[in-house]
């Protein structure tokens, strides 16, 4: 019987060695993986933070470009309607002496025929 209890004790030492082996050898896989893993996401991280100050930039170049384009905008306006106060003017000021033209014309006339 003590033979039958230390084969089972040599079973059991051997079960135990290989299955702390066995785990061992998969949790030095797992933290393989693991540190795989941690790299990409550092990898990555620091991807985002470039990624988003450059966004950064872009949007402050962007405000400012839409800024100028509003204020082109503006003049753009402003210039057009000036520009038809002047046409405006001018059609009255055509009118105007076309009337006069006109009225000296007639007056012209009359005095010819008085004469």
């Amino acid at each position: 019987m003590s033979q039958h209890g230390a084969t089972l004790q040599t079973y059991n030492q051997e079960l135990v060695k290989l299955g702390l082996e066995d785990m061992k050898l998969r949790r030095s896989e797992l933290q393989t993986q693991i540190d795989s893993q941690e790299d990409e996401k550092n990898s990555l991280q620091k991807e985002i933070e470039k990624m988003s100050l450059r966004l950064a930039r872009i949007n402050e170049s962007l405000s400012k470009r839409i800024a100028i384009r509003n204020d082109y905008d503006r003049a753009i306006a402003e210039t057009e309607q000036a520009y038809m106060k002047i046409l405006e003017s001018s059609q009255i000021l055509l009118n105007m002496v076309k009337k006069e033209a006109s009225c000296l014309d007639q007056t012209l006339v009359k005095v010819k025929i008085d004469k």
